[in-house]
């Protein structure tokens, strides 16, 4: 394992925070190694900072996520990476669409890793007020610690 991609609609919420989060959780992990990156599938930010909201909520969790800047997937992502994982159903079906046949890039949706959660899906906190941005971090650490613990358990078994 050597690459993840974090996605969501804008890439200034959801994605810029998973990446935060899956960076530190490989850290700690000692798997600086891995290579991390967030995109979207919409190119509305491209070059943006991650919103305000986004960094604060992410600041309070150790995680400075403030000199990433948004981009969109772009058909080399799919062989650049090796997971790409959606924080939400639609941005995982627009993944899907864009994945260019015979690509390497697995795609998920980022909440598979988070086990035996009752749901699937980040809700995008951006309409919303901060408490959403806490939220959804909630749900973001869980899925990155248990994305960190799949790529250990992969390493370990040579798959």
């Amino acid at each position: 394992m050597k690459s993840i991609l974090l996605v969501c609609l804008g890439n200034i919420c959801r994605s810029p925070m998973a990446q935060g989060a899956v960076r530190l959780a490989l850290d700690e992990a000692g798997m600086a190694g891995v290579k991390t990156d967030s995109a979207g599938t919409s190119g509305w930010h491209v070059g943006g900072p991650p919103d305000p909201r986004a960094v604060k909520a992410a600041l309070m969790r150790d995680m400075d996520i403030s000199g990433q800047r948004a981009r969109q997937v772009e058909a080399a992502d799919f062989d650049r990476f090796d997971i790409i994982a959606a924080m939400d159903r639609d941005n995982y079906a627009r993944l899907r669409e864009l994945q260019p046949d015979g690509s390497a890039g697995r795609v998920h949706l980022f909440l598979e890793f988070a086990g035996e959660l009752p749901v699937r899906e980040v809700p995008d906190p951006y309409y919303g007020g901060e408490d959403g941005f806490d939220h959804a971090l909630d749900l973001i650490e869980l899925a990155a610690r248990g994305l960190v613990t799949h790529i250990a358990a992969r390493s370990r078994s040579g798959s």
